[in-house]
């Protein structure tokens, strides 16, 4: 491969929900109005962003009781999405190049057709119970005790495309709720039942409110339909280091080397693991998942904002530990405001910070027709070609950033 990289190693963070607002299709989605970041620091008196304040959040989103920086030293904008979803799984696809025409089906107002559960329930040889939109912690409290005491199986969905079964690991088992959702995943894989993922939710605990969700969670999801960056960045020889779940949300297409995290704190720490540890050559791919399934869902301001300052302290330690031969995105993959009605993501635009100690003083940049932005820049550093099929960006961050 002919050595045209920039920057040898490049980290890519997803702070999993944060929108910032304004995505100019909002209305086809029900989510006008919504303004993820915006209203965390309308809602939440004494909200304090001081690393991310640096990188210029301030200056690319109005923020209330934070101001832009005078001299911001990243590189910002806003990402808005083409894909007709406002998923996980679509999010992060878009970002590293493909387009989703068809969203995901979601079973939030009327759970699961009774055909899926009557099968389900012959293969798997388990009565299903549930079969309803839930918050995971609550499901567990109403029903968790029936679980353990019949064998009975606890089915659940969200507002994700999602098909989630809980299991008790010391009386269901490991190994028997794992097994289930991968009979899951086969059924759900027709047209009319497909879902995004399906997600073994193990837990421990034997009665009503002492119920713990464990870190043996597996996601099973649907492959991507064609190659993405980071096909190309493996196939190329590169390292990719996948931190939280984009290993599930890319069925580990592309993926060399995957590590799960127990919380998004925990993810930040190993992602400055790697940096201050791993001389690695490729791209370091995180999601830090907590905004999203805490605090979006279950519509907590305060919880999202102290989210978002636990994670502004480690990025302070990450960009202690950055060489300047490293480069970093922080963006998101959709929206999650917790000041909206309901408890769905909200189509918005996401944040595109990039810095890398080697630069200079940062600049807003032009915003972006597609998430594929930051896929783009990565293969750009790395000299690489778009797969076949995938997003083309009519501009060349990585030519804008010096």
């Amino acid at each position: 491969m002919e050595n045209r990289e920039r920057f040898r190693r490049v980290f890519v963070i997803v702070i999993d929900s944060l929108g910032v607002g304004g995505a100019a299709d909002a209305a086809k989605f029900g989510d006008a109005g919504a303004d993820t970041l915006g209203h965390i620091a309308s809602h939440v008196k004494g909200f304090s962003l001081p690393n991310l304040q640096k990188l210029g959040i301030a200056n690319l989103h109005p923020l209330e009781g934070i101001k832009p920086a005078e001299h911001p030293m990243g590189y910002y904008t806003k990402l808005n999405e083409i894909s007709r979803g406002k998923d996980t799984m679509t999010g992060h696809w878009e970002m590293m190049g493909l387009k989703t025409e068809k969203p995901f089906i979601t079973f939030t107002e009327t759970g699961f057709p009774p055909e899926l559960i009557a099968e389900l329930e012959r293969r798997t040889g388990h009565k299903v119970i549930g079969n309803k939109s839930a918050s995971g912690t609550e499901i567990l409290d109403e029903l968790g005790e029936e679980e353990i005491a019949t064998g009975h199986m606890i089915v659940y969905t969200s507002a994700d495309s999602v098909l989630q079964i809980c299991g008790n690991e010391e009386t269901f088992g490991l190994e028997e709720l794992y097994r289930c959702c991968e009979i899951a995943r086969e059924l759900t894989m027709k047209d009319e039942w497909k879902v995004g993922r399906v997600i073994a939710r193990p837990y421990v605990g034997r009665k009503k409110g002492e119920f713990r969700r464990t870190s043996n969670r597996h996601d099973y999801a649907v492959k991507p339909f064609g190659k993405t960056v980071l096909n190309a960045l493996k196939d190329a020889g590169l390292d990719v280091i996948s931190i939280g779940k984009i290993n599930d949300i890319f069925a580990g297409e592309g993926i060399t080397k995957a590590l799960k995290s127990k919380s998004s704190v925990h993810g930040m720490e190993q992602t400055i693991r790697e940096a201050e540890e791993d001389d690695f050559h490729g791209l370091c791919f995180v999601n830090l998942v907590d905004f999203d399934a805490l605090w979006g869902h279950r519509r907590d301001p305060e919880g999202y904002a102290g989210e978002l300052e636990r994670f502004d302290e480690k990025l302070g330690v990450f960009l202690d530990a950055m060489r300047e031969d490293d480069m970093l995105i922080i963006t998101a993959d959709h929206g999650n405001d917790p000041t909206y009605r309901g408890t769905d993501h909200t189509r918005e635009q996401v944040p595109f910070l990039l810095y890398s100690p080697s630069m200079q003083e940062g600049k807003e940049l032009p915003q972006a027709d597609s998430f594929a932005a930051v896929g783009a820049c990565v293969a750009e550093n790395f000299g690489l070609t778009m797969p076949k099929g995938t997003i083309r960006i009519s501009r060349n961050y990585m030519e804008e950033c010096r």
